[in-house]
């Protein structure tokens, strides 16, 4: 249910006065929006006006009691909340409810803002985290309830193309392994990181590798487009078909050059992070780059850690090799039922780069090694253990109050 979300708040404002239910968000078929807004942010006054007039074209017509909206507030006083709920036509959590707003927040990865998130209101589970798109790109609400299409759906409606431009399905692209390559000709990055691609993906087919790549276009122009495609011996999908941005955001996709590795066979993500294996293995000796249970930090593995959670032994005086002895027996059964949490130790002689010191610096770590840390960037977190000695019970210990929740956590630059 969608109240489950706001549990521990009994109602929920609408306009000066009114109270509503919290229980009324639910509702088999229903759709509630999460809108994480503030009056002092220029983009949320801009869009604002924009979703109030959607909300009440959609509500008063198909969607009538199919669709609510609720504002969760980032306003720094209960008077700039009010003066800006006013010129809402939804319900809002009361400002006081500061504690039920941060627990929001952090579930949803509120990393910015405005943010709408649709959540289903039978079950509360997330439909879509970019409901930005789904007011700009659905004006009529013709594609209610927006739960985004599947991985499948996209690719089977695809339109590729190969070196000759001639279209292909997906049934002609598709191999064991597939590299879907997000990038631009505008893109520095990209120019510099295409080269090095081309050589791995020409060495992996002389290996007799099953392997392909698919470019997805971030350029500006058709023209652009073709002169960079030709640079690459692989398929493309065809410029400006709504499957290039279906698949960026269903691979959420922040920034180019990435590179999704991905198994066609069990349907599933080999890495996020292909940019940093073929970079940390140009000649492919590690393809598909299957996970490793434990990784020494360095630059190529950087990219994990803006996407997920991560346990960090920062060594010091401990050998690397100790740190990786007691973490990859912990890490190898941790990661069978909790894929999305990774586990790293640091070694100044592999990190080359000093990504140690600058993560440590980034996330305003204490100067004292050896350090045991969780740190979640996407959520803007990290906790510091703080017992003297890591052992493998120091690490067992965390990961047990990290999966209860009584894992100490404060903001990343505390």
């Amino acid at each position: 249910m969608a109240s489950s979300l706001f549990s521990g708040v009994a109602e929920l404002s609408r306009g000066k006065s009114d109270k509503v239910p919290v229980s009324s968000l639910d509702g088999e078929g229903k759709v509630v929006g999460l809108y994480f807004s503030a009056h002092w942010c220029p983009p949320c006054r801009g869009f604002t006006p924009r979703l109030a007039e959607w909300y009440t074209k959609l509500t008063s017509g198909a969607l009538k009691d199919k669709l609510e909206i609720v504002f969760v507030s980032s306003d720094r006083d209960e008077t700039s909340f009010n003066e800006y709920f006013s010129e809402m036509p939804w319900l809002a959590l009361p400002y006081e409810n500061r504690d039920k707003k941060t627990e929001l927040s952090k579930k949803f990865k509120v990393s910015g803002i405005p943010t709408l998130v649709f959540v289903n209101g039978e079950d509360g589970k997330t439909i879509t985290q970019d409901g930005r798109s789904v007011v700009t790109d659905d004006p009529d609400g013709k594609d209610f309830p927006w739960a985004p299409p599947t991985l499948e759906e996209i690719l089977l409606s695809a339109k590729f193309i190969n070196k000759d431009e001639k279209e292909l399905n997906w049934s002609d692209v598709k191999k064991k392994t597939v590299g879907f390559y997000f990038s631009a000709h505008w893109c520095g990055p990209c120019k510099t990181f295409t080269p090095q691609l081309v050589k791995t993906f020409d060495k992996l087919k002389s290996d007799g590798k099953e392997f392909e790549i698919v470019f997805v276009s971030s350029d500006r122009s058709q023209e652009d487009m073709k002169g960079y495609f030709s640079t690459m011996p692989w398929h493309a999908v065809k410029f400006r078909d709504p499957a290039g941005k279906k698949l960026s955001k269903h691979f959420e996709v922040e920034g180019i050059p990435t590179l999704i590795i991905f198994d066609c066979e069990t349907n599933k993500v080999i890495s996020t992070n292909g940019r940093g294996r073929v970079s940390g293995d140009p000649d492919g000796h590690e393809f598909p780059w299957h996970r490793k249970p434990v990784v020494v930090l360095k630059e190529e593995n950087t990219g994990d850690v803006n996407d997920h959670p991560h346990l960090i032994w920062f060594t010091g005086d401990t050998s690397p090799e100790t740190a990786k002895e007691v973490l990859l027996p912990i890490a190898t059964e941790y990661i069978k039922k909790n894929e999305g949490f990774y586990f790293m130790y640091t070694d100044k002689k592999e990190d080359e780069e000093g990504m140690q010191d600058s993560l440590a610096s980034f996330i305003n770590l204490p100067e004292r090694r050896p350090l045991l840390i969780v740190i979640d960037i996407s959520g803007q977190r990290k906790a510091i253990i703080e017992d003297a000695e890591i052992t493998a019970e120091t690490v067992k210990d965390t990961l047990k109050k990290y999966e209860d929740g009584s894992l100490s956590f404060v903001g990343i630059k505390a």
